[in-house]
């Protein structure tokens, strides 16, 4: 790969702001790499810390921090005219920002079976895990279309996690936002604008997380760096509609085989349509 892979590229980070996430990672990977990055994050004190540390890594004006809810249209669409007015373009959308019971204030602060879970608590998980990504999407993908290039890149999690008892509503939320990006492959085939996944591969080290955990047991963020840089660069023009296992994604190996090993068809299409359709 190119040392800088992605010089005159720019990107949105959503969920950017945390010291501990996956959008603060990807971010500081993204600059390194060459692109100019918007970080949009609804938490304006360490929004600023983390587009203050991108920014060191970066030549002068490589990074935008946007506050905004990525749960608030006027916000999504507010956040990519700004990144196209301010740092000339728009080219890579990741869509990060997420959020459980637990950072909402609105669950039991631990592990809940489901009729525990307040409505409150279920529907700010849902807007912020599933209805955020359509809105910035729907935000972005004219102006990627018509530019004939893009990249969607959706941050999910691990199929046992989404069904998993005592996970709701954050494992349910993010089903349905891979579920929403195998839907948009589809509609955004042959446009030039790829769709794909990447997630962890397992438990994180996030701010998700309670002061509980025992953090130094898992996955850490910067597992995200390199496989976000080469999805969203030239190199992958010919990946879409995949979900990619950022802790299998071994440079050591060639790249045919780290494929094999990283990436499988997202929203789970390789268990069949099982539809039957009635004439």
């Amino acid at each position: 790969m190119a040392e800088r892979p992605l010089e005159g590229k720019v990107a949105i980070v959503t969920g950017a702001g945390s010291p501990i996430g996956f959008g603060r990672a990807m971010t500081l990977a993204m600059v390194r790499a060459g692109a100019r990055v918007a970080m949009m994050d609804v938490n304006r004190e360490q929004l600023d810390q983390s587009a203050a540390d991108a920014q060191r890594m970066g030549s002068h004006g490589c990074v935008l921090p946007i506050v905004g809810d990525v749960t608030n249209p006027e916000d999504a669409a507010r956040a990519v005219q700004q990144t196209i007015d301010r740092l000339g373009g728009l080219h890579i959308l990741v869509n990060n920002a997420g959020t459980n019971q637990r950072n909402v204030g609105l669950g039991t602060g631990r592990e809940s079976k489901f009729w525990e879970i307040t409505p409150e608590a279920w529907n700010r998980v849902f807007a912020v895990n599933a209805a955020g990504p359509f809105l910035m999407a729907r935000a972005a993908v004219g102006h990627l279309v018509a530019q004939g290039w893009g990249r969607i890149i959706g941050v999910t999690t691990s199929l046992g996690t989404m069904y998993r008892g005592a996970r709701t509503p954050y494992g349910p939320s993010k089903a349905a936002h891979e579920a929403f990006m195998g839907s948009i492959a589809q509609d955004l085939e042959g446009t030039g604008v790829t769709v794909n996944v990447l997630i962890p591969g397992g438990p994180a080290n996030t701010n998700l997380l309670g002061p509980e955990a025992d953090r130094s047991a898992l996955i850490q963020p910067e597992v995200m760096e390199r496989p976000v840089v080469w999805l969203a660069s030239e190199a992958a023009s010919g990946m879409h509609g995949l979900r990619f296992i950022a802790y299998y994604w071994y440079e050591r190996l060639p790249l045919d085989e780290r494929l094999k090993k990283a990436s499988a068809p997202l929203a789970w299409q390789q268990l069949g349509t099982q539809v039957i359709f009635l004439k």
